[in-house]
């Protein structure tokens, strides 16, 4: 049996430091935020705006599609737009099917990417899979890029699988054919990787990922893949779902595996809903990080859930305020209130957990709820500061968490900046 620390997550599995453009992960790395466009990569004024948008909610690598010629003659246009807009996040290109004759036909697009993603099962079939496998990591190799290997059960090298299953259906004892799939999705992976070293791909070029769409697949997908190398890893729930669905699921499955040391960047695959923002999938990632205590992406609101005692909803609207408030403000504050993302703001409905929240926080207020006197008190790093009252409870308390950002953390010119600061604000445009 594993025993894990209860105060925080077990120490991260040691994988090698793979260079994704400016941004590193695994090794001693943080645990990396990634997203993914959903427009086509031909309109490059539609990607380059959607990836601008998701560098600047904290994506911190972004994948587009490369699905045919023009995606790929567009990709080189994208990345000098970004560039001149001054967004430098990471490009990771989506090969499927014909990735080997894309590049081939595109050079110049595998030297705008900071990566290529290749799934091995859909590189081709039989004996052409070995070479056009080959031909795009002779492009990475030729080129200095990383490439992920990401295997999805949805598009497993079905020759595989068949193989492995008619292994298994020759046991005295067969497995169950759900465990067969996992240990092919590994098997997958594995293989490629040292495929892909046999070719002149060094081990600090490469990541893998094994998803799948089940919870507790991928749970048991991952243990595996760590316990048998260490290559950087890449987690994420593949077709999560929509919605709540999406991100519970995401959450659930991701969170055991960060527990355990596992996980070196992470991606949240949500369904988005009908003209929804695509950059909530990387909201959700950084939530997960944050709430987790693995990293700080901005300052995190306590808010209570509300009972017969907060019949008004005006907690609820300043709780909403203050949220959208700060996560405005990280856009500018990243840059000049270093540390500023590790603050708690508390807001809360009534007197029964109010004060003890607020004073947990390191801004908090109480708000009256039913039948209360109708007076806010404000707790400033635990002591009692001031009691709002009146009209203008949400804007007073506004100027009172951003006075307290001025106080307490230190602005900062671009001369004191480190090169990981300068890392931080390239990756978020």
């Amino acid at each position: 049996m594993i025993c894990y620390p209860i105060h925080g997550p077990a120490p991260r599995r040691k994988s090698r430091q793979v260079r994704i453009g400016h941004v590193a992960i695994g090794g001693d790395a943080p645990v990396v935020v990634q997203s993914m466009t959903n427009t086509d990569t031909a309109d490059a004024a539609a990607t380059v705006q959607q990836v601008a948008e998701l560098a600047r909610a904290g994506s911190e690598i972004v994948r587009v599609t490369v699905n045919n010629a023009e995606a790929a003659a567009r990709v080189p246009h994208i990345r000098e737009r970004l560039d001149r807009m001054g967004v430098n996040v990471p490009l990771v290109g989506d090969f499927h099917f014909n990735g080997h004759r894309l590049l081939t036909q595109h050079p110049a697009c595998a030297e705008a990417l900071s990566k290529l993603r290749i799934n091995p099962g859909n590189v081709g079939r039989g004996s052409r899979r070995d070479e056009q496998f080959a031909t795009m990591i002779e492009f990475a190799c030729r080129y200095g890029k990383p490439v992920r290997i990401g295997v999805n059960w949805g598009s497993l090298d079905a020759e595989l699988l068949a193989r492995m299953m008619d292994e298994n259906a020759r046991l005295r004892e067969p497995e169950d054919a759900a465990v067969v799939t996992r240990k092919a999705l590994v098997v997958s992976a594995l293989d490629s990787a040292r495929q892909a070293e046999a070719l002149g791909l060094g081990a600090d070029g490469i990541v893998l990922s094994c998803k799948v769409s089940g919870v507790q697949d991928l749970i048991a997908v991952y243990r595996d893949l760590a316990a048998r190398c260490d290559y950087a890893l890449h987690l994420g729930l593949t077709e999560a779902g929509m919605g709540s669905k999406g991100i519970v699921a995401s959450t659930a499955a991701l969170s055991v595996l960060l527990q355990e040391g596992i996980g070196d960047t992470i991606r949240i695959s949500l369904t988005p809903e009908p003209g929804g923002d695509r950059t909530r999938e990387v909201i959700v990632a950084q939530e997960i990080l944050q709430t987790m205590g693995l990293r700080s992406f901005a300052p995190m609101v306590i808010a209570c859930p509300g009972c017969g005692r907060t019949t008004s909803t005006f907690f609820q609207e300043l709780a909403d305020r203050i949220q959208g408030y700060l996560r405005a403000q990280m856009t500018t504050w990243r840059d000049e209130y270093p540390g500023v993302e590790t603050m708690h703001v508390a807001v809360m409905g009534c007197v029964v957990n109010g004060p003890g929240e607020s004073k947990h926080a390191n801004v908090g207020i109480s708000l009256p709820g039913s039948g209360e006197n109708p007076v806010a008190p404000v707790y400033v790093d635990g002591v009692k500061t001031v009691t709002l009252k009146g009209e203008n409870i949400a804007g007073e308390f506004q100027k009172i968490v951003e006075q307290y950002v001025i106080d307490n953390y230190s602005k900062r010119s671009a001369a004191d900046q480190t090169p990981a600061d300068e890392q931080a604000a390239r990756a978020a445009g």
